[in-house]
């Protein structure tokens, strides 16, 4: 089974817990918003730690090392036949500084040409609310799991 790793950064800004996601890059994605948006997350091989590969994705996906911030393990989940870990960290980015790597792929398909593409094209802060939305279906159990965190953390810090 194929696995991944990634990382819900947060941050509560008025009493709103906010949760920073990216969105995938590729034609695919590019008209889509509903449900096109995901944690900075990528493959990591058996061995592999999946804490640093989490880093190591935020850093390729958003241009930037991960932040120092207080950090939790929101477990597993199943995504399109992977498993994936989280880590939810709580630390500040500007998103709007971002800069992603890219992939090729073949573009348009049976074309014969190769086109590179942001592997995300944006990043942004969310209510969690409107993350829930924006998220893809399998990942939406740590925005789950992360409000439960932040209830247990301080009861009076974190309302949805």
């Amino acid at each position: 089974m194929k696995r991944s790793a990634g990382t819900v950064l947060y941050r509560v800004e008025d009493g709103v817990l906010q949760v920073m996601l990216v969105h995938m890059g590729g034609p695919f994605w590019a008209r889509k918003d509903e449900h096109a948006w995901s944690i900075p997350k990528g493959e990591y091989a058996e061995g592999e730690d999946a804490h640093s590969v989490a880093a190591r994705e935020f850093a390729e996906e958003l241009g930037s090392p991960l932040p120092d911030g207080p950090e939790s393990y929101l477990g597993e989940t199943r995504q399109s036949g992977k498993a994936v870990a989280a880590f939810a960290r709580r630390a500040d980015f500007d998103a709007a500084g971002a800069t992603s790597n890219t992939f090729e792929m073949e573009w348009p398909p049976r074309s014969g040409r190769m086109q590179s593409f942001p592997e995300v094209d944006r990043a942004e802060w969310f209510d969690v609310t409107t993350a829930r939305a924006k998220l893809v279906r399998g990942q939406a159990v740590f925005l789950d799991r992360l409000i439960a965190l932040n209830r247990r953390a301080a009861p009076g810090d974190a309302h949805p």
